[in-house]
């Protein structure tokens, strides 16, 4: 499929979700060390926009999941605008794939799952966090995490309520491929909206 993608043919067949997974496939293989981190971008209530590195931690035909503290600065920013964009880059491969659109908030189910699913560090460290508000020091954070460690023992983490994941619907998937004196190859699917046809279209480089 990546052949037919950059080719002067005829794209209408192609699945962008597909050529998706084909790329991830060949970044799992040749990246050397998170090929499923990503920029995410969003904006604040005055309109500028922020940027952070995130982990896609699932997909499926509905879209790309994350999961963070909605009391974060992207947590409040994704409720109050639920729009964004990312681009994962792939150094190795010298390729990238944009994606932009609207945010919704993932199942209950799917929060528990996902957080269940993570080592017991780590769902204390999220539990513990109080995810991108002024910190004094590092000992108090240290101190927090102990002292939960300690209550919760043997025991099982609760998934925090404000702990839950946002799935980017994209409208628009772009797929970028380095090229010679900076001839790139790009191309770009939109569609209006979740379960509607996607047209296609090669962009100047």
């Amino acid at each position: 499929m990546t052949e037919r993608l950059f080719d002067d043919g005829d794209r209408t067949a192609l699945d962008p979700l597909a050529l998706f997974e084909e790329w991830f496939a060949l970044a799992g293989e040749a990246e050397p060390n998170d090929p499923h981190a990503m920029a995410l971008a969003s904006v604040d209530a005055d309109g500028m926009p922020d940027v952070r590195m995130v982990l896609l931690n699932a997909r499926d035909e509905r879209g790309f999941t994350f999961f963070t503290n909605f009391e974060s600065t992207k947590g409040t920013q994704l409720l109050a605008q639920p729009k964004a964009a990312m681009v994962m880059h792939w150094k190795s491969l010298r390729r990238q794939v944009r994606m932009r659109g609207p945010v919704e908030v993932v199942t209950e189910a799917e929060a528990d799952a996902y957080f269940a699913s993570r080592p017991k560090g780590s769902q204390i460290a999220s539990s513990a966090s109080r995810q991108s508000r002024v910190l004094d020091s590092k000992l108090t954070l240290l101190d927090a995490v102990s002292l939960l460690a300690t209550e919760i023992d043997d025991g099982v983490v609760p998934r925090p309520p404000h702990w839950s994941g946002f799935r980017l619907v994209p409208t628009s998937i772009e797929f970028w491929k380095d090229g010679e004196f900076r001839l790139h190859d790009r191309v770009r699917f939109t569609r209006t909206g979740a379960g509607q046809a996607w047209t296609s279209a090669r962009l100047y480089p």
